[in-house]
Order: structure tokens, then sequence, then C-alpha cells
């Protein structure tokens, strides 16, 4: 993974690439931004970068012998760390590191959820269990093979629990020319302990113009349609794949004909739009929920005057400024939280068609008959 190859965060390269050449090379970082933000193709760049026999002023050179083994992840002094589905109390990530290349190669973006289903999870929760620790110690134990630096990246820390203090004096006191590379979502959720013993790299969210650009080019999609998929990512590569792949997408002109039908009240047309949406599958189910509540966010934007904060492409643009003309605050707020139930009761196995038949019921009691739930936060006046 060379620097090039990572979308965006132009930013964070430089600073990364200064304190290699500055000398400044931490023992211990943390690698903290969201989900596909690019944490981890970042820290896999800035590991071969370090370790390049023929490095330039900007990146690895790509062809060195330590470069073509990190590109395939086979490096001898490159090891890594990851929230696994232990079959055995014994199992550590190296039981799944064929898997872990395959997943990896394939999208350096790739989420939990997607890490999963490379897996036969079943029902087992993901961690790094107590036996992985010791594995880790004991490999850093040893002398580099062949680069100056041993490299350990680890990918969501939080998921260390209380076994991550066990990994507490080698983080500390590393062995000479080993390298802690950790990469994480979620502050709130690791150890102070090893917070307090690394040094921070916060990682924004990707621009959404480097993300556009990123699916033009990799899936050679129409500018119209990446734009709206980059909408509804919001910064995140993973979320804008799992979009561009499906076979249609065409969430606008779905969500916008369901409201009309609500508003209208036409009762054998909503039955027939609770059988389609029951047979989109979960993940694009989740999707359209997804770009409905984002959708409607953008006209309560509109309805409290802040148009300058909303961006959106000509024909949500259009559909949004017609809808806040039938619609207020109070409305829109109801719609969006029924959207967010309705994708809270879909993650869970609900049954689509009998959820979906339920919101537009919502629907038509909130746009045709002007009912609001309770705890609405908007009242009329």
């Amino acid at each position: 993974m060379q620097f090039r190859d990572i979308i965006g965060q132009h930013d964070i390269k430089r600073q990364l690439i200064q304190t290699v050449q500055e000398n400044r090379i931490s023992h211990a970082r943390l690698f903290l931004g969201p989900e596909g933000a690019g944490c981890l193709p970042l820290a896999l760049a800035y590991a071969q970068y370090i370790s390049c026999e023929n490095r330039t002023a900007t990146d690895s050179c790509g062809e060195c012998a330590s470069c073509r083994k990190y590109s395939r992840l086979i490096h001898p002094d490159l090891h890594f760390s990851y929230p696994f589905f232990a079959r055995h109390k014994d199992d550590t990530a190296l039981s799944f590191i064929e898997e872990w290349r395959d997943a990896f190669l394939s999208n350096p973006y790739l989420g939990l959820d997607e890490w999963r289903n490379q897996l036969d999870a079943e029902n087992k929760q993901a961690n790094i269990n107590i036996a992985e620790c010791h594995q880790i110690i004991k490999k850093l134990s040893l002398k580099p093979f062949e680069s100056e630096y041993k490299v350990l990246i680890m990918w969501l820390p939080e998921y260390l629990d209380k076994a991550g203090n066990t990994l507490l004096k080698i983080i500390e006191e590393p062995p000479q020319k080993t390298l802690f590379l950790l990469v994480a979502q979620s502050q709130d959720q690791i150890l102070n302990t090893i917070l307090s013993r690394t040094q921070l790299i916060k990682v924004p969210r990707l621009k959404d113009q480097d993300v556009k650009e990123f699916l033009i080019n990799k899936f050679h999609i129409q500018d119209e349609q990446a734009a709206r998929i980059t909408y509804l990512s919001e910064g995140n590569v993973q979320t804008a794949i799992n979009l561009s792949k499906e076979e249609s997408n065409n969430n606008f002109g779905l969500f916008t004909d369901w409201l009309r039908m609500c508003f209208t009240n036409r009762g054998i047309q909503v039955i027939e739009f609770a059988e389609t949406a029951s047979r989109m599958g979960r993940e694009n189910q989740k999707n359209f929920l997804r770009y409905g509540t984002k959708l409607l966010r953008e006209v309560m934007m509109l309805l409290s005057g802040a148009e300058d904060l909303v961006h959106l492409p000509q024909n949500e643009k259009a559909f949004a400024e017609n809808f806040k003309r039938s619609a207020d605050l109070a409305k829109t707020e109801a719609l969006v939280s029924e959207l967010e139930k309705a994708h809270y009761h879909i993650e869970r196995n609900a049954n689509p068609k009998i959820l979906f038949l339920d919101v537009s019921l919502q629907f038509i009691k909130i746009l045709k008959f002007n009912t609001l739930p309770r705890g609405t936060q908007y009242i009329y006046t």
C-alpha cells in the first residue's frame, strides 16, 4: 500500500512522511477516525514507507523487495492483529490470516461487518482475546528478520477489553525498533491505559469530492449517480462501495414516489410498495431508509433557514424545495423519526413487509391527516 493509492487525506500523508524524514518515528501511534476514512490503509502505507529500501520524498518506491512483500501482506516483519470470532479459546489472529489478507487486499477500507462476512461468525462476538495478546508479545520479542523495524498494525483495539492490559508493558517499553500502529474508530471505547501510551493522529472523514472522484474512477459510474452515492455515504468509502454495487440505485425515485402515495393516501399503491420494498434485501432496505433520513434532514435545514448548509444534487434539491411548501418542521421531524425506527428494526430482522406497511400508515397519518406522534420536538404555532 503506497500513499498514492489512498483516497484524499493529503495533510495526514504529508505529516506522516515528514516524521520519517525528520527521524521522529514514534514507537506507538493511534490512527483515530470514522469507518471508511482510510485509517487502516494510512497505517499500512506508513509502515511500508518506513521499511522501503528506496523511498522517495513523497512515497515508498513500490518496487523494492520490502515493498513487494508489503503489497501482498507477507513481509516477515509486518504483523497484524484484529478482532475475530474465535472457535476455540486458543485461536489467535494468525488462525484467520489468509481470510484477513483476502479481505484487506480486496478492500483496504473494509468495516467490521464486511470482515464478519468473510468469516463463519455465526452469533459469536468479535474480540481480541488473551491468547492473541500473548501471541503479540511472543512474536514482537523476536529480532527483525529483514527490515530495520518490526511493525504491528492492530485494527480496532476497542475490542481488546481487559485483555489489553497484558500489552501495556510492551507498548510502553517495546523491544528496540518495534512499532505499534493502532487503528481505531471510537476513542471512548479504548482502554485509557493504552491511550496514554500512544501518539494520537486524528483522521477526518473524507471530503465528498474525494469520494466522488474515487467512485467515478473506480466504478466508471455517471457523475449524477456518484454524487448521490457520495451524499449518502457521508465520507465512508465502504458505504460508498456497497451502494455502488447495487443492481439499481434509484433510491430518490422510489422514496419520493412513496411520500407522494402516502400524502395522497393511495391505499392499493401503498400495499404494493410494501411488497416491493420487502423484496429489496436487508442491506438495500437499510440503505434506502438511510437515504430517506438524510434527504428529509436536508429538508429540515431548509425549513430552518439554513439554505447555505444544504448540498444536494439538482433533482434532490428541487424535491426538497417543493416538499418544504407542504410540510413543516414538526411533520418532517416525525417522518425522520419513523425512518430511524424502521432502520433499527430492519437491522434486527423485523418482517420487512409488515414494517414498511406500518411505516406507510404512519406517514399517511402525518402527511394526510396532520396527526403527529407523541414526543415530536417541534409543535405548531
